[in-house]
């Protein structure tokens, strides 16, 4: 056993449980599980529903999928620490990701991104203040003739200029 670890203080080793996350989100994600004609294969379907839910997939997010689907956490980690779509840091509200793929990299995504980084105060991987924004860069989006290219949540930006930035922010 690890000296003060929690394991030495109480004789076993326990996860935080299911109170510590929304009954809401949980009940939602149940349901959906519950669709499912299988749990067997369905170990990445059920990660994206969960972070679509909560945000991102926390220790707890990741031991409560465990328990659902009957899997370790163990496996439950391997999957989503392996898979890139995953976070397991929280998100801005608007999370902005920016291609550095080749293309968008040979016409200046790099400026994009220091400009970003400029007008929001934070580096790749952080999130703002507010909770609003956070900044990613993603190796390729597979559409290089729109390069440089980026996303806000949902909404694709093409073409984008370090010009560009301050009002693309303002839109949110």
């Amino acid at each position: 056993m690890q000296t003060g670890s929690t394991c030495q203080f109480t004789g076993g080793c326990t996860t935080p449980g299911r109170s510590t996350l929304p009954p809401t989100l949980c009940q939602e994600l149940d349901d959906f599980v519950a669709d499912l004609p299988t749990r067997e294969g369905h170990l990445v379907t059920v990660l994206h529903k969960a972070q679509q839910l909560f945000g991102y997939l926390p220790r707890e997010v990741q031991q409560y999928v465990a328990d659902l689907m009957g899997v370790s956490l163990a496996k439950v980690y391997g999957v989503a620490s392996f898979y890139t779509f995953f976070s397991m840091v929280p998100k801005g509200k608007y999370p902005i990701s920016i291609c550095m793929g080749t293309a968008c990299y040979v016409k200046q995504a790099h400026k994009v991104v220091d400009a970003f980084k400029d007008i929001l105060g934070v580096e790749i991987g952080q999130v703002t203040s507010d909770g609003k924004f956070s900044i990613d860069v993603l190796r390729c989006v597979g559409a290089c003739a729109l390069a440089p290219i980026l996303t806000v949540g949902e909404k694709v930006y093409a073409h984008v200029t370090p010009d560009q930035v301050k009002e693309i922010v303002a839109e949110y």
